[in-house]
Formats: structure tokens, sequence, C-alpha cells
């Protein structure tokens, strides 16, 4: 997976690069396909803001956060990517094809 983190109106900290680095296994535990996770940090007066592109295969993520503590922000960040990337997973999932099989089962 390839991640590509930036700063907007800030300087991105070797601190809050592991952060991030640190979080993006609760990603690759729901879904293998991830190609590539674009972060973009930015500050507004006091308002730290964490936006996030997360390209899979068949599906392209955004999801943003903002918070009073950027480290937050990053962590509400990777937890609504989640939350979507598990949304994306169980659409591609067929959940009926085991009931299927046992009612063709039981009539024959």
């Amino acid at each position: 997976m390839q991640v590509q983190l930036s700063g907007h109106q800030i300087d991105v900290t070797p601190a809050l690069h592991d952060h991030l680095h640190a979080k993006l296994d609760r990603l690759t535990r729901h879904f293998d396909n991830i190609t590539s996770l674009n972060v973009v940090l930015s500050v507004e007066k006091l308002e730290q803001r964490a936006e996030g592109t997360l390209h899979a295969a068949g599906a392209n993520v955004h999801a943003q956060a903002t918070n009073t503590d950027m480290y937050a922000s990053i962590d509400e960040l990777i937890d609504k990517l989640v939350a979507q990337l598990r949304k994306h997973k169980e659409k591609l999932t067929d959940h009926h094809r085991a009931e299927v099989r046992q009612q063709r089962a039981s009539q024959e």
C-alpha cells in the first residue's frame, strides 16, 4: 500500500507520521486490496483536520475528521475509513449463499 501524507499549513512531524502508520494496520486487517491512501493534515484556527482518500479494489473511499487535537482527528479519520471499508466489503460478500445450499439440500 502506498501512503502519502502531506500537510496544508502545517509541518508533518515524524511523530504524526509514526502515529498514522501505527493506525494503518486497522485498515489492512479489514481489506487486503488497498492500493493507496492519501492523507492531508490541515489547521484552521483551532480546528485540526485530517482528510483521507483511500483507493482499493472496486472502491474509492473519502473521509474527513475535525478535532481540537491532531492525533484525535487522525484516530477519527481511521475509524471512519474502517467503517466505510467494512461496509464495502459486506457489499462484495454474498451472505445468502449458505441459506440457498441448505434449502436445496432439504428439497432433494
